[in-house]
């Protein structure tokens, strides 16, 4: 029997006004579970008015009254992070440990704007008369409408939600239609602080259906989108009618560079996190990797070798490294891709089918694939994969690797590993992506800026800046009289 799930609209649980409904797959056992509703025009316009109408009470509320509900939520998640962390493995595909990793990110994300909230400060400023004073204060900017994908459905929502609330706007959110039992369960601990109806709101079905409603209402002031660079262009000229404050977490083709002077093992478990991990199902997964000529093929017999270690399996059964990939669509791409490389003279290091056995013989699993020898006319090196497959290519110099790690339209990311201090400032400077992360594979943490440049969008999450996203700066000049 499926579990049915409704949606959070003014404070109350709902169904959608036409009772609609969209089932929810298990990409492990491409089995349907679950039902949420499949929200209409009609819906949407219901929380959009909610959430204007909530605005006004939720925006003079201080930073530290609306900072005693984010700080609650975080604990409610906390407390709550194992069930909803088993509701995202059975939708999503990754591993149970892995998506209770998130789900407590999701309640670290709560707390830190719930402080953040407090740190917006305004400023004096002396004008050349000396009984007039500039003050420079920032408000609310109104209603934020809030689209986040299905790959992680809990800390990307976080990052709007959050956010949002602690400025002071009230928001709507779409929930991603692939993933919406987690996102629904967190925004349910929200819920449980009593926070007041209409402060926060959340809808579930089609994006062409659910997102135009949200970027074309004169209702909503701001628009949070992650999603494809495709989509992220038309949400954009959606809100250019309404002059809405946008914010774009787009595509990605990260590239990281391996130093003939790097220490080779950390580059090779750095490779190995972020090029696989969830399923390579992340706008920040390692796409493509230059490694120096001269250590070239030791970097691809080490990095063959840690691949092939990793476990693969339903993630609620045991501790495998790596789950099911989430959409069917999401597989054939990466088939795809492998295809056209071959085709093209790439070589087949490791992976490029289905695991063997019994128990994969259904559901959307892959063997994390890698292929060498590849160039810039390949799909692999030049388009998002999403998926769990990385190319491999050398370089002879710096100049080089630069010069290929920036020839892309993307730019959210880049990777280098190197011990030269020198070459270190070069690949800070020169690489033209909004996050570099040396000697690491993590370019983001929540409390620094983390935005794309280039065709990976505008505007930030995470840190002061992904706060100062849902304010709006506000100039007053005072005179005083003797």
């Amino acid at each position: 029997m499926l579990k049915e799930k409704k949606m959070y609209i003014d404070g109350s649980w709902t169904d959608s006004i036409k009772g609609e409904k969209i089932e929810i797959i298990n990409p492990a056992t491409e089995e349907f579970f679950s039902t949420v509703p499949k929200a209409k025009r009609e819906d949407v316009k219901k929380a959009i008015n909610a959430a204007e109408k909530a605005f006004s009470g939720w925006s003079r509320l201080t930073s530290i009254q609306r900072g005693r509900y984010l700080r609650q939520a975080s604990e409610n998640v906390a407390k709550k992070s194992r069930e909803i962390a088993e509701l995202m493995t059975k939708e999503e595909g990754k591993p149970l440990d892995e998506a209770e990793g998130e789900v407590m990110k999701g309640a670290d994300i709560l707390r830190y704007y719930a402080e953040e909230g407090e740190r917006v400060y305004g400023r004096i400023i002396e004008n050349e008369e000396k009984n007039i004073k500039s003050k420079v204060i920032y408000q609310p900017i109104g209603v934020a409408g809030a689209i986040s994908p299905w790959n992680y459905p809990v800390e990307l929502l976080a990052w709007k939600i959050a956010g949002a609330l602690a400025a002071g706007c009230t928001v709507v959110a779409k929930l991603p239609s692939e993933t919406p039992l987690s996102p629904l369960a967190f925004i349910g601990c929200i819920a449980q602080t009593d926070l007041p109806g209409g402060v926060l709101n959340a809808v579930t079905g089609s994006g062409s259906e659910i997102g135009p409603v949200i970027t074309g209402s004169p209702k909503v002031k701001k628009i949070a989108f992650t999603g494809s660079t495709a989509v992220g262009k038309q949400v954009l000229r959606n809100c250019v009618d309404s002059f809405k404050k946008v914010s774009l977490e787009l595509g990605g083709s990260l590239p990281m560079i391996v130093c003939e002077d790097s220490q080779m093992d950390k580059a090779v478990e750095g490779a190995t996190y972020r090029s696989y991990r969830n399923m390579g199902q992340i706008c920040i997964a390692v796409n493509r990797i230059y490694v120096h000529e001269n250590i070239y093929e030791e970097f691809l017999k080490k990095f063959a070798r840690k691949v092939k270690s990793l476990s693969i399996g339903n993630g609620l059964k045991g501790k495998p490294d790596l789950g099911p990939m989430c959409t069917e669509d999401g597989l054939e791409k990466t088939k795809e891709h492998i295809n056209d490389a071959l085709n093209k003279g790439a070589q087949l290091v490791y992976g490029g089918e289905k695991p063997k056995g019994e128990e994969f013989q259904k559901g959307y699993f892959f063997k994390p694939s890698i292929l060498r020898d590849v160039n810039h006319d390949m799909l692999v090196m030049n388009e998002e994969t999403f998926g769990p497959l990385v190319g491999v290519m050398p370089f002879k110099d710096l100049d080089e690797a630069i010069e290929l790690a920036n020839d892309t339209n993307y730019g959210l990311a880049a990777i280098g590993y190197t011990e030269s201090l020198c070459k270190s400032k070069r690949l800070t400077k020169e690489i033209q992506a909004g996050n570099i992360s040396l000697n690491n594979p993590s370019p983001g943490v929540i409390n620094a800026p983390y935005g794309g440049w280039k065709d990976s969008g505008f505007g930030h999450e995470h840190g002061p800046e992904g706060l100062e996203e849902y304010l709006l700066t506000k100039h007053v000049r005072e005179k005083y009289f003797d």
